[in-house]
């Protein structure tokens, strides 16, 4: 009886924010086979609870809009919409990963892509949703300008998730950068105007207001120990939680 209650996931509806370097790996640049098939077994883990699960992936791994267009000289517009096809190739990665695994998925695109995605419409995720596909959320939000941690924001706020998991190399938010600063204390708990006022680096600003106006909690953890998906979601508390 206590072993059924301790499998039971706390959220029904989960986004997991997964950003292009989680996919590295021990590479400097790429995609890295290892990591994709980890983080493939740990999502199928949770959507084996009964939990639907979507994603929105970064793109730092292959390009990053911002400072490549500072180093090429690109336009900022120009830098952005390359920055959002290097998320199309990691969701395509992770799409075959977990097929390999018998995890029904599919890639929805804001941006047309018609021969190596969907494009992304609302109705038609829920329905994957509904019928225990996993949905990986690829080209940000379509737009320049803004981060995939907005596309997060938003989509999760489209799809109705309960939860946003936003998956970093540290298990939570600290006051300071613990790599550099030892003395950097962990927060348990933050409220999300206290994030914007600390002007902590969790999500940026404009996803935290998204979140923040919408009342969508987000939960920051370390995605590099493998099964924190789960624990995040069984309601274990570890990392951070922000609402």
């Amino acid at each position: 009886m206590t072993s059924t209650k301790k499998q039971k996931a706390v959220y029904k509806r989960i986004l997991l924010k997964l950003s292009g370097e989680a996919l590295l790996g021990a590479k400097q640049h790429g995609i890295d086979a290892e990591t994709c098939a980890s983080f493939a077994a740990q999502i199928k883990e949770v959507r084996d609870l009964g939990v639907q699960v979507a994603l929105v992936v970064g793109g730092g791994n292959i390009f990053r809009g911002h400072v490549e267009s500072q180093r090429f000289g690109l336009d900022q517009s120009v830098a952005d919409y390359m920055g959002m096809l290097a998320t199309v190739l990691n969701g395509l990665a992770l799409q075959n990963a977990l097929e390999q695994i018998d995890v029904p998925t599919r890639v929805m695109t804001a941006l047309q892509m018609a021969s190596i995605a969907e494009p992304y419409i609302r109705r038609r995720a829920m329905r994957h949703l509904e019928k225990g596909r996993v949905i990986i959320f690829v080209a940000g939000t379509g737009n320049p300008y803004f981060t995939t941690d907005t596309a997060a924001a938003l989509r999760a706020k489209e799809i109705n998730a309960d939860v946003i998991l936003k998956a970093t190399k540290v298990d939570g938010i600290y006051t300071a950068d613990p790599f550099t600063q030892k003395s950097a204390k962990k927060y348990k708990k933050l409220k999300f105007i206290d994030v914007l006022k600390r002007k902590l680096k969790v999500m940026d600003s404009t996803a935290i207001s998204m979140c923040m106006d919408h009342n969508l909690p987000i939960v920051v953890f370390n995605l590099k120990q493998e099964g924190n998906i789960k624990r995040v979601v069984l309601g274990e508390p570890i990392g951070t939680m922000v609402s």
